[in-house]
């Protein structure tokens, strides 16, 4: 038996050992003194609240109880059917008011809300479309009409089509469901994992022409820095793969261009809203690389770490995990930047499987072995104990997404997400949105409301909230100093919000 796990028996021990051993009633003192010490344990248990805090917290309370009450209580129901029901909730609507800190688990590609692409972007001139033979869309913009490439042998100008078939509404729809995974019957349309996740990389398919073309790529940074400012968040670490953008002339811009750009808009964005903190990026690449290719990434990474290292946050793969080769089969590039002396911080995702005792499975360990700063889902550190006390130890945080675990049908109803024994042991956790516009939400808000309601249950409470924004701000790649300053900004939010909803 490890030491943590000798500790915790005899800490328990310890504590049972005071408990009158009789045939009689137990002492009512005894277990709220139990009670006490297991609430402070939990996610914001130790936080010592203010009066107003304490009013604010009795109210949640109350409005919860009735939520959870309710034949169709929203973190039990698929998010594609609960989304009208928690926009309804007062508690939601309180949620959005709260400042939430910072976003650390968001993709390049799916941080804007589709309806933003089709009303804005493919209404702009030059905008081409062509429908594939998977009943599918692609994009391009061209001054001419594009040449037919694999899968679009008939490319028709957007503004033309729109002319011939009058009523565009229908039409416009259609498009915003070629863009995200929403259906009404989300069950029926993805029966298993293997469905869902075919349908979420062809959506990104069917915008990346949209996204990588270079104007649309600033304004679409821009606008999502917007969706997160109107949701109350203050900051952003954004997983990009920089990808190759083009012009309307057919030239291309590379990831250093890209890097820069995401640079400049957010020296744009925080000039013109000053209680906006910034953002970093976290480059990214697929987990399908093979072992040289992997070498060139991770070379690339340290370059432009050095390059950039305003807004260069770290490194990162992704993509499905059960399809994609496990992080052990990267040591060798994932080793370069220490063989190097060169610092390039680490943000796995790993665990976002439910393959127990697959390679996969064992990415969480050998992310903690690689030093990663993060873990990105980390949804199965239950069925690892090592890790769980490694990653609590050195105080490395598990970025949880429900809405992305649940429409990726890792978990059904979000009262079972392993999140909440997480949530209950106080381990390192922060809230984030994963992919919001593809699944119909937007910024961090209904992530929050999922995880307090659901993943929290009645036990979270106002402290519950507070600690996981603070922990949004704790667990960033902001340097220290930056990172008090962050929490200052933050508490001065925080204080506004109490007094203004807690009368």
């Amino acid at each position: 038996m490890a030491w943590p796990e000798i500790h915790q028996v005899v800490v328990m021990s310890l504590v049972l050992s005071q408990l009158p051993v009789c045939c009689g009633s137990p002492d009512p003192r005894h277990r709220e003194s139990l009670m006490s010490d297991e609430a402070s344990r939990q996610t914001g248990g130790n936080l010592l609240l203010t009066e107003a805090e304490l009013k604010l917290s009795a109210q949640l309370h109350k409005l919860k109880e009735q939520e959870m009450a309710s034949l169709d209580f929203p973190p039990a129901m698929h998010f594609f059917k609960a989304k009208p029901l928690i926009q309804r909730s007062p508690i939601y609507r309180l949620l959005q008011r709260m400042p939430k800190g910072a976003a650390l688990h968001i993709h390049d590609f799916s941080m804007v809300g589709v309806e933003w692409l089709v009303w804005n972007v493919t209404y702009r001139p030059h905008c081409y479309l062509c429908f594939t033979e998977d009943q599918s869309v692609r994009f391009c913009f061209s001054p001419l009409q594009p040449k037919p490439v694999p899968q679009c042998s008939s490319w028709v100008l957007l503004k033309t089509w729109r002319a011939k078939i009058g009523n565009t509404t229908d039409f416009d729809n259609s498009l915003i469901r070629n863009l995200t995974l929403f259906t009404e019957d989300p069950e029926d349309a993805y029966p298993n994992q293997d469905a869902v996740w075919k349908r979420f990389e062809q959506a990104f398919v069917s915008a990346w022409g949209l996204v990588t073309y270079a104007p649309v790529f600033k304004d679409y940074y821009y606008e999502g820095l917007s969706q997160l400012y109107l949701d109350n968040c203050m900051y952003l670490e954004l997983r990009a793969l920089l990808p190759e953008t083009y012009e309307l002339d057919g030239s291309t811009h590379d990831k250093a261009w890209g890097l820069k750009a995401y640079q400049d808009v957010t020296r744009q964005f925080v000039s013109e809203h000053p209680d906006f903190l910034g953002a970093r990026v976290i480059f990214t690449v697929h987990r399908g690389l093979n072992a040289s290719m992997a070498m060139e990434a991770v070379e690339e990474a340290m370059f432009l770490q050095k390059s950039f290292p305003e807004i260069m946050a770290g490194f990162d793969l992704v993509g499905r995990e059960d399809e994609g080769r496990p992080l052990w089969y990267f040591r060798e590039a994932l080793s370069l930047p220490s063989e190097r002396g060169v610092n390039l911080p680490f943000f796995f995702h790993a665990g976002e499987t439910d393959e127990d005792g697959t390679e996969v499975d064992g990415n969480m360990l050998d992310a903690l072995l690689f030093n990663t700063s993060r873990i990105g889902h980390g949804f199965a550190l239950l069925r690892h104990p090592v890790v769980k006390e490694l990653s609590r130890k050195r105080g490395i945080a598990v970025e949880v997404c429900p809405i992305s675990n649940q429409v990726l049908k890792l978990v059904a109803d979000l009262r079972n997400h392993p999140a909440s024994v997480l949530m209950s042991e106080g381990h390192p956790l922060v809230i984030s949105s994963d992919d919001p516009a593809m699944f119909g939400a937007s910024g961090l808000s209904y992530d929050f409301y999922e995880a307090f309601t659901g993943i929290g249950g009645l036990s979270s409470n106002i402290g519950t909230l507070k600690e996981l924004a603070m922990n949004s701000i704790r667990y960033s790649s902001l340097s220290p100093e930056r990172q008090k300053e962050a929490l200052v900004m933050w508490q001065r939010k925080w204080d506004k919000f109490i007094s203004e909803n807690s009368r």
